[in-house]
């Protein structure tokens, strides 16, 4: 899915307040966790940001399934199985998960999604 420009700059805008960083940081292949030092907590505030710069509401769980992750019907060690894996592109289809399926551990999930990953939901909840 190609990102659009308008969607981009909008969540470049929305995460330089959030996470106090520089634009130039803010690339679409950025790490929302490792490139950019975002927090469990800064993922409420981004949420909001998010809400109101696009006019959309994010239900709980929606862009961090966490439920899935708790879930011992998807998981086994700390991992997503192949269940859990299928219920997390069914539940995503907007975010790329194939390094994360190489290795699915589940406390390193939030950091691998991207600032373009962030976009392509904007996109998907806009329709």
């Amino acid at each position: 899915m190609t990102i659009d420009p308008e969607i981009f700059e909008k969540v470049q805008a929305t995460l330089c307040d959030a996470l106090s960083v520089d634009e130039d940081e803010v690339t679409e292949d950025a790490t929302l966790v490792g490139d950019l030092g975002a927090e469990s907590i800064d993922f409420l505030d981004i949420v909001f940001r998010l809400e109101k710069a696009f006019n959309i509401k994010v239900e709980r769980g929606e862009l961090f399934p966490e439920d899935l992750f708790s879930n011992e019907k998807y998981t086994q060690n700390n991992r997503l199985n192949e269940e859990g894996l299928a219920a997390l592109r069914e539940r995503l289809p907007f975010i790329d998960l194939t390094e994360f399926e190489k290795n699915p551990v589940v406390q390193e999930f939030p950091s691998r999604m991207t600032v373009a990953d962030m976009c392509r939901f904007v996109q998907y909840k806009l329709g």
